[in-house]
Parts: C-alpha cells; sequence; structure tokens
C-alpha cells in the first residue's frame, strides 16, 4: 500500500512538471511570436520619451493595450501610473509585475531613425529628454508579457498586477512619485500582493544573458546638501574672515576617509560623493557661504545609517574648528532604500531563470551602487529584480555607452527573453516554487 502511495505521488509529481515544461514551451513560442511587435513597441516609446510625472502618452498607450486584453484596468495612479489587473481561472496568489516608464533630460546622439527629438522642462531650463536608461524597453516587455498570460488566462493559478510605474528617476524637485508614492496609494493592496518581480535591461551585458544577486543588490541612496557659513571678507584680508571655501575643501577632504576607514569593504561598498559647490563670484572677495550637493550610497541599512552620521559628524565639527558652522541635509529629496532580493526567494526561483535562459547564461552579478526604486516595494513583499542583457554580442561592456548617457544603446534581440523570463516567474511562483 504504501508502495503504491509513493508511486501515485511520483506521477502527480511527473505529471506537474510535464505540465510546467509544457507551459514553458507554449511561452516560449508566443514569446518568440511577438518579438516584432516589442521592437516596435519599443521604438515608438523610445521615439516620444516623457520625464517624471509627465508620462501621460506612455500611460494611454499601456492602458488601451491592457484594455483590449480584457484586463482590468486602473489609470492615475501615483499620477500618471497605471495598474493592471488580470484574475486566472484558478485561485492561488498574487504576483505583481513591474516596469518604470520615465526618460530621463539628456540630448540623445545614437544614429538610430528613432532617436529622440521631444524637447521638455526640467528645472526651469529647456532640456532634451532620451530614454537613457532603457524603461522603454522595460514597458514594451511587460506589455508583452501581459499579452502572454492574458493568452493564458486559463492556466494561471492566481492573480496577475501589471505595475507600469512613473518617476523611477526621481520626481520633479517639490514633487512625490514612483514606486513611493504608488505603494502610498495601495497599489499592493486589494488585492493584497505575495510577492513582486522586475527587471531592468543591462548595456553593459550581453544579449541573451540573465545576472542576478540575492540579498542587497543595488545601493540605497540619499542626496545631501551641505551649506558652510562663514564671515565675509576682502579677498586681500583674509585674516578678516572665516573662509567658507577653505573651510569646505577640509571637508570635501575629510569625507573621502568615510569609505577607506570607517566602511567594512571586505562585506559592502559605498560611495560618498560631492557633485557640485557653489560659493562666491569674484576673486577678491571671500564668501559668507558655500553650498555643496552630493550623494551617498550604500548596500545595507546600518552601513547607510553609518555614512550618514559620518558626513554629518565631519562636515558640522571640521566647520566648528574652523570658527564656522555647517549645515547637513540627509536627504535633501531622494532617498531610495537598499534594492534587496529575497534570498529565500532568490534561490527558489533562480532554476526558473536557469530554465529559461540556460544555466550558463544566469550568472550571479557583484552589487552595484546604482539605485533603484523597486526597492521600496521589495521593503513591503518580498521581490525579486533581475538584469536582462542588452549589450550585442561580443561587444566590450568597457566600451558599450553607459546607461544615462546621450549614446547609450540596447541590442534589441533580447526582448523576448525578458517576456520569457517574467512570465516563467509568475507562473513557477503561483505553482507553489515560489512559497
Amino acid at each position: 500500500m504504501k508502495k503504491a502511495y509513493l508511486i501515485a505521488l511520483l506521477l502527480c509529481a511527473s505529471a506537474a512538471f510535464a505540465q510546467t515544461d509544457a507551459l514553458r514551451a507554449s511561452i516560449a513560442k508566443k514569446a518568440d511570436a511577438i518579438q516584432p511587435k516589442l521592437i516596435t513597441w519599443r521604438r515608438d516609446l523610445h521615439e516620444h520619451p516623457e520625464l517624471g510625472n509627465q508620462e501621460t502618452r506612455t500611460a494611454g498607450i499601456i492602458a488601451a493595450h491592457l484594455k483590449a486584453l480584457g484586463i482590468e484596468v486602473k489609470t492615475g495612479v501615483a499620477k500618471t501610473g497605471v495598474v493592471g489587473l488580470l484574475k486566472g481561472s484558478k485561485p492561488g496568489p498574487v504576483v505583481a509585475l513591474r516596469a518604470d516608464m520615465d526618460g530621463l533630460p539628456i540630448i540623445e546622439r545614437t544614429p538610430v531613425p528613432f532617436a529622440s527629438k521631444i524637447k521638455s522642462t526640467y528645472n526651469n531650463a529647456e532640456v532634451g529628454v532620451m530614454h537613457a536608461c532603457g524603461h522603454d524597453t522595460h514597458v514594451s516587455i511587460l506589455m508583452g508579457v501581459a499579452e502572454v498570460l492574458a493568452g493564458m488566462k486559463s492556466e494561471l493559478r492566481g492573480t496577475v498586477k501589471f505595475i507600469f510605474q512613473p518617476a523611477e528617476e526621481g520626481a520633479p524637485f517639490g514633487e512625490q512619485g514612483g514606486a513611493e508614492l504608488m505603494i502610498k496609494e495601495g497599489v499592493l493592496e486589494n488585492p493584497k500582493v505575495d510577492a513582486i518581480f522586475g527587471l531592468h535591461i543591462n548595456a553593459q551585458t550581453e544579449v541573451g544573458k540573465i545576472t542576478y544577486r540575492p540579498g542587497g543588490t543595488m545601493a540605497a541612496v540619499n542626496d545631501m546638501q551641505i551649506t558652510v557659513k562663514g564671515k565675509q571678507a576682502h579677498g586681500a584680508y583674509p585674516w578678516s574672515s572665516i573662509d567658507p571655501i577653505v573651510v569646505s575643501a577640509q571637508i570635501i577632504n575629510s569625507l573621502q576617509t568615510i569609505v577607506s576607514r570607517n566602511l567594512n569593504v571586505t562585506e559592502n561598498a559605498g560611495v560618498v560623493t560631492i557633485g557640485a559647490i557653489n560659493g562666491g563670484n569674484r576673486s577678491n572677495i571671500i564668501p559668507e557661504q558655500v553650498v555643496m550637493l552630493g550623494t551617498i550610497r550604500a548596500l545595507s541599512a546600518a552601513d547607510e545609517q553609518m555614512l550618514i552620521e559620518r558626513v554629518k559628524t565631519i562636515a558640522t565639527k571640521t566647520a566648528e574648528a574652523a570658527g564656522a558652522t555647517a549645515e547637513v541635509k540627509i536627504p535633501l529629496s531622494v532617498h531610495y532604500p537598499v534594492t534587496y532580493n529575497d534570498p529565500a526567494l532568490t534561490a527558489k526561483m533562480l532554476p526558473t531563470l536557469q530554465a529559461t535562459a540556460g544555466t550558463a547564461n544566469v550568472v550571479l552579478k557583484p552589487a552595484v551602487t546604482g539605485a533603484e526604486d523597486f526597492s521600496f516595494f521589495q521593503e513591503k513583499v518580498p521581490g525579486l529584480f533581475i538584469f536582462l542583457g542588452g549589450m550585442p554580442k561580443g561587444a566590450d561592456p568597457l566600451k558599450t555607452a553607459a546607461h544615462h548617457t546621450p549614446d547609450f544603446y540596447i541590442d534589441e534581440s533580447g526582448f523576448s527573453l525578458g517576456v520569457k523570463a517574467l512570465c516563467n516567474l509568475t507562473l513557477d511562483y503561483m505553482a507553489g516554487k515560489g512559497k
């Protein structure tokens, strides 16, 4: 009797895996078939980029597509966001899939026929607008995922929530936006999300490859402002001043010791950068104050807090020693937590990625000090954020244009792999592999 029971269990497990393999083959076929659509969508979005909280055209295209698929749609979420809800025919968990929509204030230089010529206003200045980070690709891929999964509704053991998010690069100064605002408006509720998956195209990873990392994957970011106030004087009589320029120079030099002397670099990386210094207007006037802007990056919450405290201490005490004062604002306007891939979820979904792209094409990556507001979702529910190759095969990653630059370029041939990955993660999680 016991032997018969075990045989029955094995037969059931075998049937379940066979069904999963059949579904994976079906997904691959459907994803490859819509590859031309993915490219068409992406090129249109690339040619018509929109800055954060201004993605009205993009949102309209997304909403129309989801509605045409029979997906329940909500618009105007966190200003311009779109949320689609696809309920499967069988009960199960709620899986969220996220794509960001916004472009950047960069003038495009790529020699492609669909290059952006869009102009807009950013920080009260006219700027070019470009999809210089691949968000057009993310939108296209998730639109493709929605099309594939909507056609497999009878196979879905749960609900899929498609989150098209505005303002990942940060809301305009003085505004709210992005993932944090979507969460405040309840995007992870009604129905409550059990797990969330997202991907990012990468211009330094070869097409056909997927990279991942459990734990801290992308850095927490805080922008900062340090205002040093001294005493103004004639440049010919510096002894009459408390020179905020000299104090600022001392602060900048001392800040460089935080990473080299306070951070345990065998565990995590960190960054303290001053990116702007403004003070004075003539060669022979020592100004009253200097204002510095900078960024802090860390790969754990503990490191983040340590870096912040050290910046504050060094700035205020260095100024005090010179008879000046320093006011430190951290964050000034931007704070993203660490993009943290839930280790258990990552381990359980790794076989899915390997089955999708091939084991040799799924590569453990080092952590990066760039930041992503996908991290806000991961603070609320278990999440996995992966990177999809977008560099032409055989290219040198050291020579390809970086993200956030005018020459940023993506090889479109790998888009269908992104569709397959997100579809398979969704179905395998629903089948119980992610629990």
